[in-house]
């Protein structure tokens, strides 16, 4: 039976969340009707369908895609998938590269003719799209309304045109948050820093911005993107729209800010929104030439540092453990600060977190090294792991066994049909109702040679007893840090191997505790692709020093393991 994946996706912009199970709900009657059999469904809620590079359900089907968990892949409609050409390329690519067919209800089977025509309408559609939404935004700027979202300070007036439809971008100024506006210039045009300012308003319990924590770059900004509330010129009665332009990174997925020329921008003059005077704000703009005048060899100086590392800090982590360190009391990152130490971030950039407790970086690293070596090598971690690897290797191959052995004597019993009408012609017995049997017959035959050419090689069971090789193939993962040839690609799989590492104060003085999360089952994938590696170029088959051929199934099953370390 057809084993099939089910996917569904909608944006929060324009749709409802009851249409991820909508999607899933027609796709459901679908495989009903093919007698297909649902084996997972994956679904991203509320993310728009430009970038797949950000959705976590459509990655974690490509996943168990490469891992042989499914073999179909069944939508509403390459755009539930994708609206980005280059995205859907990709997808398609990965998927015909597992064998896995993509088939949408509006499109049926996805060829290369669908990603190209279907992508390419996708693409126009949504630069349409912009372009009309750009229109209408410049039209009612320059009828001096917000082209934006609701800035803080100001909230919007709902008023009706003459055919009873909302005329939007009507916004008046709230009061309350005004005067925390004013609060803010003061304090910081009399020399107190946006940290401090950002941790008095938080200890005061007053929201910020959109209701969340107040942060120092919340009020700091960029000075000539004119972000940040304290260069905010709307304050002033100024509105200026297409100060900057978004774009889509393709290696991240994320919007990127750009300038625009000046000479695009659109100015309004609107004085009934004015929040502070030309004097305040006169006195913020001469602290930040102070400030950017004592500064200014040091921020040129790191500017031209990453001008010369652009690449490596696109591409790579800042450090081994950059994106996957958080903080145990309040849940936020902890990042990399001054000295090389990681610390609290909303400790220290908005005092919502009383966690003060610092780590050096190379002090954590080697905690959490030292971790997986001790801890993952013990006897009951690793007989738990090779345990679950060899009960998911051991289902897919009885699997794998039960069909090619029905396979093997569906076509042993065709082509004795066959051969049974042949020799009947051959005696006369001749009947036009033989013509179209035959016909079936030897399609059948067909389809179930391809089905036995195209079916994976049969892999040896896993025993229990490799436990023992895992807790060589730990050690060999930490170990290859050290070697420069594999240290990045190491390096990468150690990454993926944790999930998340907590720090939480401890009870001495000074003293940190880390707790790793982690997902056991990624370090057996790298040291397998180790092993094919050298394989390859000796023209022997993989394995291992001790002789026992490991099979690893990518993909299978672990409960995150969580330790101290």
């Amino acid at each position: 039976m057809m084993r099939v994946a089910l996917y569904a996706r909608y944006s929060s912009d324009n749709q409802r969340e009851a249409s991820i199970e909508d999607q899933f709900r027609i796709c459901r009657e679908q495989a009903k009707r093919e007698k297909w059999k649902i084996v997972g469904t994956y679904k991203d809620a509320g993310i728009s369908g430009a970038s797949m590079i950000l959705r976590p359900g459509i990655q974690s089907l490509l996943q168990d895609a490469q891992a042989g968990q499914f073999d179909m892949v069944l939508a509403e409609a390459l755009d539930r998938i994708s609206r980005d050409q280059a995205d859907v390329a990709t997808f398609f690519k990965h998927l015909k590269f597992a064998g896995v067919p993509i088939v949408t209800l509006a499109e049926a089977e996805i060829s290369e003719l669908h990603v190209g025509l279907k992508g390419t309408m996708n693409a126009l559609f949504l630069k349409d799209l912009a372009a009309k939404t750009h229109r209408g935004l410049r039209g009612r700027v320059e009828e001096g309304k917000s082209g934006g979202g609701l800035c803080y300070g100001y909230k919007v007036v709902k008023q009706l045109d003459a055919r009873g439809e909302p005329i939007r971008g009507g916004r008046e100024i709230d009061e309350a948050e005004a005067n925390i506006i004013r609060r803010v210039f003061r304090e910081f045009a009399s020399g107190i820093g946006p940290r401090t300012i950002a941790r008095r308003l938080n200890e005061e319990g007053i929201p910020g911005p959109n209701g969340k924590p107040w942060g120092d770059t919340t009020i700091r900004g960029h000075v000539k993107r004119g972000t940040g509330l304290i260069n905010n010129e709307l304050y002033i009665g100024r509105l200026i729209w297409n100060r900057l332009r978004y774009i889509k990174d393709p290696s991240t997925g994320r919007r990127v800010s750009r300038l625009n020329p000046e000479s695009e921008w659109l100015i309004r003059e609107v004085p009934e929104l004015r929040i502070v005077d030309d004097a305040l704000w006169q006195a913020v703009r001469d602290r930040q030439a102070v400030i950017a005048d004592k500064y200014a060899n040091v921020t040129e100086a790191v500017r031209q540092h990453h001008k010369k590392n652009q690449l490596n800090g696109k591409r790579r982590p800042q450090s081994l453990l950059s994106g996957l360190v958080y903080c145990g009391s309040c849940g936020g990152p902890y990042s990399l600060r001054g000295a090389g130490r990681f610390a609290c971030s909303n400790h220290i950039s908005k005092g919502t977190c009383s966690n003060s407790r610092t780590i050096r970086q190379e002090e954590l690293e080697e905690r959490v090294l030292s971790g997986l070596k001790d801890r993952m090598m013990a006897p009951e971690v690793a007989a738990e792991a090779m345990r679950a690897y060899a009960e998911e290797t051991n289902r897919l191959n009885r699997e794998r066994r039960s069909n090619g052995d029905a396979w093997q004597v569906e076509l042993a019993k065709i082509e004795k049909q066959i051969a049974q009408i042949v020799e009947a012609i051959a005696d006369g017995m001749y009947h036009p109702s033989m013509k179209e049997k035959m016909t079936k017959l030897e399609a059948r035959k067909a389809e179930l040679a391809a089905l036995l050419a195209d079916a994976p090689e049969n892999k040896p069971d896993l025993l229990p007893t490799a436990s023992t090789i895992y807790a060589k193939k730990v050690a060999k993962l930490t170990q290859a840090l050290n070697r420069p040839a594999v240290r990045q690609e190491a390096a990468e799989a150690l990454r993926m191997l944790i999930e998340k590492i907590a720090l939480t104060p401890g009870q001495k003085r000074g003293e940190i505790d880390a707790t790793l999360y982690g997902e056991l089952g990624q370090i057996l994938a790298w040291t397998e692709r180790q092993a094919l590696g050298k394989a390859s170029k000796t023209n022997t088959p993989g394995g291992t020093s001790s002789g026992v051929l490991v099979s690893v199934v990518a993909g299978a099953g672990f409960e995150p393991a969580a330790f101290r370390l």
